[in-house]
């Protein structure tokens, strides 16, 4: 692909821009998060290989997810042209995934960013799928990561002194409009001094959080993120 089409891959789309931490960031309608201030975009449970796990198991699931992941990330990074990406845990969903298809396919991507610093942060699944290879040039290391007034987090859990960045649930919300419609849309959930990111993986699923007083909520859907009120 050329530029021009990762370019157009983002256009359109409207971030959400708040104040936390003392920082400026984005909430962007791809399910990341961007700290302008560090140059660096936090990426939470890109589950790749997951299809293709479900697949080797039997299921008629759909191909592709791997590449629809690598496009939106590659569009993101040719967008804001980020100094470091933070992948906070469950990179790849199982040992089945660890296929040469994926792993050339991360490595073409690789290659294409070599300037850019890349760090897992470790979460279940990575556990249990091991960590990416050597050649991808992957910084991995175990939860909390310290990073600027953050803690780079894949379960979330506060942290004393930093403001946590963390994954692992999948956060969503129920919309309800009149009669019986209703959204199911995933969402940026946000506590105190703990931020829980959306999924960035295609093929995964998501856990529906309750709608609390000391809860803020931003659903991502229709290219857009916003507050609920």
């Amino acid at each position: 692909m050329t530029r021009d089409i990762f370019v157009n891959l983002h256009a359109g789309r409207e971030p959400c821009e708040i104040q936390w931490a003392g920082e400026k960031l984005h909430l962007l309608p791809e399910r990341a998060l961007w700290w302008s201030g560090g140059r660096t975009l936090f990426i939470a449970d890109i589950h790749l290989g997951k299809a293709a796990t479900y697949r080797a198991l039997g299921q008629p699931v759909p191909s592709g997810t791997t590449r629809e992941n690598l496009a939106r990330l590659t569009a993101l990074m040719m967008h804001y042209e980020p100094l470091q990406v933070v992948f906070l845990g469950d990179f790849m969903h199982a040992q089945q995934a660890r296929t040469s298809s994926l792993f050339s396919a991360l490595q073409a991507w690789r290659d294409r960013f070599a300037g850019t610093a890349c760090v897992l942060v470790r979460g279940n699944h990575d556990s249990r799928a091991g960590d990416p290879p050597a050649p991808l040039g992957i910084t991995v290391v175990d939860e909390p990561w310290l990073l600027g007034p953050f803690a780079a987090r894949h379960h979330p859990q506060t942290h004393e002194t930093h403001h946590v960045i963390a994954g692992h649930l999948h956060p969503a919300v129920h919309l309800h409009g009149r009669g019986r419609d209703h959204l199911r849309l995933p969402c940026f959930a946000f506590e105190d001094r703990q931020v829980i990111l959306p999924a960035f993986g295609e093929f995964t699923g998501g856990w529906t959080v309750s709608r609390t007083d000391d809860l803020q909520l931003y659903p991502v859907g229709g290219h857009k993120v916003w507050r609920l009120p």
